[in-house]
C-alpha cells in the first residue's frame, strides 16, 4: 500500500458533485464530461486531506462554501473552454 493511498484532493469531490449538478438531465457524452472533469480540476489549486471528516473539522462554513463555489466556476469554465474549442476545430 501507497502513503498516497491514504490521501485525496478535496476538490476532486466538490468537481464531481458540480458536474453532476451541471449535467443533470442533459446527454453529454462520457469523453466530454472527463474533459471537463480534468480541466476543471487542474484549474483549482489542490487541496489534499486525509478524511472528509478533516474537512468538517478544520474549515468554516464559509471557507467550506467558498471551495464549492470554486467548483462549480471552474465547471462553469471548463465548459466554456470545451465550447470554444470545438467551435474553432
Amino acid at each position: 500500500m501507497s502513503l498516497l493511498d491514504n490521501i485525496q484532493n478535496y476538490y476532486e469531490t466538490l468537481v464531481i458533485e458540480a458536474l453532476a449538478k451541471e449535467v443533470e438531465g442533459k446527454n453529454i457524452s462520457e469523453d466530454v464530461l472527463t474533459d471537463v472533469l480534468c480541466i476543471a480540476i487542474n484549474h483549482l489549486p489542490p487541496r489534499y486531506i486525509r478524511h472528509e471528516v478533516d474537512m468538517a473539522y478544520y474549515t468554516s462554513p464559509t471557507e467550506r462554501q467558498e471551495l464549492s463555489d470554486k467548483a462549480i466556476k471552474a465547471v462553469k469554465d471548463a465548459f466554456i473552454f470545451i465550447d470554444k474549442t470545438e467551435r474553432k476545430g
